[in-house]
């Protein structure tokens, strides 16, 4: 049976993150921008790899403020009052730098918002003059590790203050720890196919076409495609898991895991899972609500199948992230 991460049991999952972040006295005015979720929450789960951008092209620490100016394809780092144009000095560095973390198997990267190297959405942009333009761009350093790495997990550190883009984030970069330990440090056929068999409920929580589609690909692979079909898997079941999982997909997920197991339950008890499926449909209850007893009935009855879904524990249940209304 999958049960609850515990983090005295697993290997640290590789993350970047911006430095300043941490703590790391590396922002221009010699601040720093710590984030205890970061620090205190995740740390027990994550091992951090700390990127700077300014400070790794050779920036000193003070030193001057800089924006991105120009068109939002391809922007310009200028400094506001020099007007020094740093863009090559820091493009030569996310160059090294993207291809220095290819070998750090890193599994997603916590950006700094609103920085002009590593703001990952909505970076302002300026006019030459200094005036903040109708447009926005990312962070060049940003731009280039998406780009570089176009399905990992990668997140601001302010949207995680928001619960479903936080336990989106998170979700998503355990899956891709289990897709990695589980089928691509030892590949076989069979592993990719009971992995997609315990990856259903979880796939259809967040797109049910997406798991839809990822099932022939399973189907048709054989071991003279292996490798092709595993990197194609990974592509798309990461894809899949970055589509935002609703109330509503969770309730077909709820009733389809239900219809295991109802006839096992007593009256009393298919009455007290409908009313409960029902208050979490409306609003009333988290999912950790409902997903507390389907725990409970799935152990009680010792149904196999529902046993080994990812879709009971796709993260620790200590981070609270189903909790939320």
């Amino acid at each position: 049976m999958i049960t609850n991460p515990n983090p005295s049991h697993m290997t640290k999952i590789p993350i970047g993150v911006s430095s300043c972040l941490l703590g790391d006295k590396v922002r221009f005015d010699g601040g720093h921008k710590h984030d205890p979720y970061l620090t205190e929450t995740l740390s027990p789960y994550f091992e951090y790899v700390s990127v700077c951008p300014e400070v790794g092209c050779g920036l000193s620490i003070p030193r001057e403020a800089m924006h991105l100016e120009g068109e939002p394809e391809a922007p310009r780092l200028v400094g506001i009052k020099s007007g020094t144009d740093y863009t090559e000095q820091m493009q030569r560095y996310c160059e090294k730098t993207v291809g220095e973390l290819r070998g750090k198997n890193l599994h997603g990267f916590i950006f700094k918002s609103k920085s002009p190297s590593s703001g990952l959405f909505h970076v302002k942009l300026y006019t030459p003059d200094g005036n903040p333009k109708t447009q926005h761009t990312s962070g060049l350093f940003a731009h280039a590790f998406t780009q570089a790495f176009p399905t990992l997990p990668c997140e601001e550190d302010g949207r995680l203050n928001d619960a479903v883009l936080r336990e989106n984030f998170i979700e998503r970069v355990f899956a891709l720890k289990r897709f990695r330990d589980e089928v691509v440090t030892n590949p076989s056929v069979a592993r990719l196919q009971n992995f997609h068999a315990r990856s259903k409920y979880l796939l259809m929580a967040h797109s049910p076409e997406g798991a839809q589609e990822l099932g022939p690909l399973v189907a048709g692979t054989r071991p003279e495609n292996l490798a092709e079909h595993i990197a194609a898997y990974e592509k798309g079941y990461l894809s899949t898991m970055a589509v935002h999982a609703t109330i509503g997909r969770h309730v077909n997920v709820l009733q389809h895991m239900q219809g295991y197991f109802s006839e096992h339950l007593t009256p009393a008890e298919r009455a007290e899972l409908g009313k409960i499926i029902d208050e979490y449909a409306r609003e009333e209850v988290p999912l950790i609500v409902p997903m507390t007893l389907f725990r409970h009935f799935i152990a009680l009855y010792q149904i196999p199948y529902l046993m080994q879904q990812h879709y009971l524990y796709p993260h620790p249940s200590e981070l609270k992230l189903r909790n939320h209304a």
